[in-house]
């Protein structure tokens, strides 16, 4: 049986380091599992419960539900911007979480991972997602982790599907996220 995880990045950059970590995800799933970036989130307008009404929801915010209900699992990528999560994240976890108690995310296996400039790697916006997806109904796989500091240096001339310690790191987190159960609501 296959997996699909979809994977969602919090940085809409050209050139984010997070979405290359992403690629490198989708490069090195492992056999039986595959790794789909979801593209449009810079088009999910800012959730208002005023226009989350049947018929009336953005095309992009349906996507993305549509997107992440069809997925067994889904793989989170922050980058971490003044010391949190990326609001275009925040904004994607909120979309996920409605209709409350019955989102595409519900009970769903989520992992969190990244890289920053930082020296951490951006641990706290990836706890506050966790945190975040947590609530919002997710079943959040607390073991799968990686975060990757120094992102500028350690990527400038690197992508990260070339690098045997990310690519390591990173099989490591799909592995587990691939073997999460869906928990009921």
């Amino acid at each position: 049986m296959s997996v699909r995880i979809l994977a969602l990045v919090g940085s809409l950059r050209a050139g984010s380091h997070n979405r290359q970590l992403a690629e490198a995800a989708a490069k090195h799933a492992p056999e039986g599992v595959e790794v789909v970036l979801h593209e449009g989130l810079g088009q999910v307008p800012f959730y208002n419960e005023d226009i989350d009404v049947e018929g009336t929801v953005p095309e992009a915010a349906t996507a993305l539900r549509n997107a992440a209900a069809q997925a067994d699992a889904l793989l989170l990528f922050s980058p971490e911007y003044n010391g949190t999560i990326p609001a275009v994240l925040k904004n994607a976890i909120d979309w996920l979480s409605r209709p409350y108690g019955a989102g595409a995310l519900t009970g769903k296996p989520v992992a969190v991972v990244g890289t920053a400039f930082g020296q951490y790697g951006g641990v706290w916006a990836q706890d506050e997602t966790r945190k975040a997806v947590g609530i919002a109904g997710a079943h959040v796989v607390e073991d799968a982790k990686l975060s990757i500091p120094g992102s500028v240096t350690r990527f400038a001339e690197t992508h990260p599907a070339d690098d045997a310690e990310v690519v390591e790191g990173l099989t490591k987190v799909i592995e587990q996220l691939s073997q999460a159960q869906p928990v009921a609501a």
